[in-house]
């Protein structure tokens, strides 16, 4: 039995507020809030946009004695400073301070464009409290909910509320002598006088859609972080585990549950490199693993390519395992392919210093079983089966028979006649096994 390197499951859901995240999760998460930041910048001049070409479309009321048309320009400072903001957060420069200030000023100047409404228009100040502008409030308020992070969509509701509280309060003290407060319904929908329910009705909903749509985002915003710690977790793991399994134990309702197996037939490759204990002997510890690394990168990427999946590295063993937990129809065919590539890539390379790795091969196919095992908190992703340990066994006889490559009888039979050519070595016994095993070796050259 072959084992791959153990993992620890995940005992209970991870919670941000009892861990540290590392860095590369937060450093995750900013990228998409400084991503998010874009789009809320491409909202914001879409929204002068809007204002801009809704002034331009409709008519003008006011007389052409009004000295000074306020409008424009602040339809005209909203949009440098919309500019400005988008400018910042393509080069991601938008800190904290600056995202507070971008939520009031947002809502600041919306305040002055309503408030200017009554100048332009030559009405009472009562007149702006009218105008559906208002709504736009909402807008500003949902945009901030993109970044997924309440604390700017609070201090944008604040800033909405607060700034609606005074535009109420000018209108009441602008005129001492009248301050056109109404208990009449009708007469406040029928003239320019104030109705306090009314104006206390705006403020109470910009304060409960605040509410509620913080509490939607400090819960989207556990989702986020729950994401991206799996995302992180799975590139982890299938640096540990085969890339598939990693998936599989991700997306599966038990996690890394073990005594689950998966039975099917595979081809199983295994790889050994020649006189290693001589060589590992000869080199230094440091010159020897970067050696090891720089081996086995390049005999890895022959067996991906050719639809393998990585099950173990053990010392300089490398067992790979073909439609097992990959599925792969010509998984024999492919698994001699990737044996082939990878003395084809072996060939004239050193490692080291300078030292050459001749590597060994076998190759056989036969049912496995490959799953998860372990006891208690611990567990690892195993092939296991009699014919994974003749794929070994199979590799060790090349020593006798003077070769790079051996075949089993059950891999030939799995491959289209004429697609290698094979040449047979006879039949030879194999510890473990009462009958002999026909064995082939090929010929390298290219696939």
């Amino acid at each position: 039995m072959v084992t791959t390197s153990r993992i620890k499951p995940q005992q209970s859901t991870l919670k941000q507020e009892s861990i540290e995240l590392p860095e590369r999760v937060k450093k995750a998460i900013k990228d998409q809030q400084e991503r998010s930041e874009v789009l809320i910048s491409v909202i914001q001049l879409l929204v002068v946009g809007i204002f801009g070409g809704l002034y331009l479309i409709s008519p003008k009321t006011f007389t052409e004695d009004v000295a000074f048309a306020p409008v424009p320009w602040v339809l005209s400072a909203y949009l440098l400073f919309s500019l400005s903001r988008f400018a910042l957060a393509l080069k991601r420069r938008l800190s904290d301070w600056m995202l507070y200030l971008s939520a009031v000023a947002d809502i600041a100047l919306l305040m002055v464009l309503i408030w200017s409404f009554h100048i332009q228009y030559e009405q009472p100040p009562s007149f702006y409290l009218k105008v559906p502008t208002l709504l736009y409030v909402f807008i500003f308020i949902s945009i901030r909910a993109l970044r997924f992070d309440p604390r700017f969509l609070i201090a944008t509701g604040i800033s909405a509320a607060s700034g609606w509280g005074l535009m109420v309060l000018y209108v009441l003290f602008s005129n001492p002598v009248d301050s056109m407060i109404t208990r009449d319904y009708v007469e406040y929908m029928t003239s320019n006088s104030v109705l306090i329910g009314a104006e206390f009705d705006k403020i109470i909903s910009i304060l409960i859609v605040t509410g509620v749509l913080a509490l939607a985002l400090q819960r989207a915003r556990k989702l986020l972080i729950d994401s991206v710690i799996e995302g992180s977790a799975a590139r982890d793991l299938s640096r540990f585990v085969p890339e598939e399994v990693a998936l599989q134990v991700i997306r599966s309702e038990e996690g890394a549950t073990t005594g689950k197996g998966e039975v099917a037939e595979a081809t199983i490759l295994f790889t050994d490199i020649e006189g290693f204990t001589s060589i590992s002997e000869s080199l230094p510890p440091e010159q020897l693993i970067e050696a090891l690394n720089q081996y086995f990168t390049l005999i890895a990427q022959p067996i991906e390519d050719c639809g393998g999946v990585i099950s173990q590295f053990q010392g300089d063993a490398v067992l790979a395992t073909f439609n097992v937990p990959k599925a792969d129809a010509n998984h024999a065919s492919n698994a001699v392919r990737a044996a082939l590539n990878i003395q084809q890539a072996l060939e004239g390379k050193l490692f080291g210093d300078g030292t050459p790795f001749n590597t060994r091969i076998g190759v056989n196919t036969g049912s496995v079983v490959g799953g998860l095992v372990g006891s208690g908190g611990r567990v690892g992703y195993t092939v296991h089966g009699d014919n994974v340990n003749l794929a070994a066994r199979l590799e060790q006889l090349n020593k006798d028979y003077g070769t790079r490559i051996i075949v089993s009888e059950q891999t030939r039979a799995s491959i289209i006649d004429g697609e290698y050519q094979f040449k047979s070595l006879g039949e030879v016994a194999v510890r473990g096994r009462q009958q002999p095993v026909r064995i082939y070796t090929i010929d390298i050259g290219k696939c």
